[in-house]
């Protein structure tokens, strides 16, 4: 029986023991004999499982290369931020400006409105965005057969069309010659109004637009939490009467309260950031007053003028304020309710 055992695993002792020896060696250095030995074998078993787990790892093995690739290799052009970057020199051999290209921006006669227009984006999609999807996914939880499906599916499709052809939607809707809107105005005896081109309307139309584009995919996830809650729950709650309005505030919400929270300090680490493909596409040169943010200011800047050692300065600082954001955020969540990301 012995005999038997050791040839099943002699290849794997093989390979781990000196792996195993090499790391006693350098443990030995400052370690008692008694510690060398206990790290010895953890390292010993470290080595086996991951090469009884080898085929795991393999398939995790292109995720790792491509987060590598495209997460922490461009790190290194990092490093333009504080550069004069230029294209013939590279990014090794540009001359180093500093904190210049941070104080430019802070500087900028545009910054404090730049700033303002971007956070009343963010605090305005945060505040009407994040609780919606879990409206609708408590609602859709209730629905039952063909009637849930079909609601399911119409709330999902927006979310499938592309920003360019939702502003065009916009567009032809809002339109102040042909467009549904203002023709149904027209007919209750009200005037026209251009709502693309006024700088008042800017935010709401981007914020709804979004909601009513993202709500239905956004709310997958809380159904899927939804779907965990014991049965057991609810037909208790039936026995003691429960209406089914008590039963999704005792019952579901706190159940995918972590789920709710998690998200919550995820969307807060975005606040500093707002994408400038949407905002872009639909600004204008009258509403260019509240439609202005960072991303679509770095982009004229930065891109479009070939100035990317500035770009790069300000994408940076919008990173360190949503990290910031992030971990402020955990950590009054954890102190909170107990739930956080890490």
């Amino acid at each position: 029986m012995i005999i038997f055992m050791c040839k099943e695993k002699s290849k794997v002792i093989q390979r781990t023991e000196k792996g195993a020896e090499r790391g006693m060696k350098r443990l030995l250095k400052g370690k008692s004999q008694s510690q060398a030995v206990v790290l010895g074998r953890y390292d010993g078993q470290l080595k086996t499982q991951i090469w009884k787990s080898r085929y795991y790892y393999l398939m995790l093995l292109p995720a790792i290369v491509y987060v590598i690739l495209f997460s922490y290799a461009p790190m290194y052009g990092l490093q333009i931020a504080f550069k004069n970057y230029k294209i013939s020199l590279g990014v090794a051999a540009s001359p180093w400006v500093g904190f210049k290209n941070f104080t430019d921006f802070f500087q900028s006669y545009y910054f404090v409105k730049l700033l303002k227009n971007t956070l009343v984006l963010s605090f305005y999609t945060l505040l009407v965005g994040f609780p919606i999807p879990i409206i609708i996914a408590l609602i859709l939880n209730e629905m039952k057969g063909k009637f849930k499906s079909v609601t399911q599916t119409i709330l999902y499709a927006p979310h499938f069309i592309s920003v360019v052809v939702l502003v065009s939607i916009l567009n032809s809707m809002l339109s102040p010659s042909s467009g549904v809107v203002n023709t149904i105005l027209e007919m209750l005896g009200m005037e026209r109004n251009y709502f693309m081109a006024n700088p008042n309307y800017f935010s709401h139309l981007y914020v709804w637009s979004g909601v009513w584009q993202g709500m239905g995919w956004s709310a997958i996830i809380y159904l899927a939490a939804l779907a965990g809650v014991d049965v057991a729950l609810h037909e208790a709650a039936d026995i003691d009467g429960a209406t089914r309005l008590q039963k999704i505030i005792y019952i579901n919400i706190p159940v995918i309260l972590p789920t709710i929270i998690i998200m919550l300090i995820l969307q807060v680490g975005s606040i500093a950031s707002v994408g400038y493909e949407k905002v872009y596409l639909m600004q204008n040169s009258m509403n260019i007053e509240t439609a202005e943010i960072i991303s679509t200011y770095v982009y004229k800047r930065g891109i479009l003028n070939s100035n990317y050692s500035f770009s790069a300065a300000v994408g940076l600082f919008n990173n360190v304020v949503n990290v910031i954001l992030v971990l402020l955020a955990n950590k009054f969540s954890k102190k909170v309710t107990q739930t956080s990301l890490f």
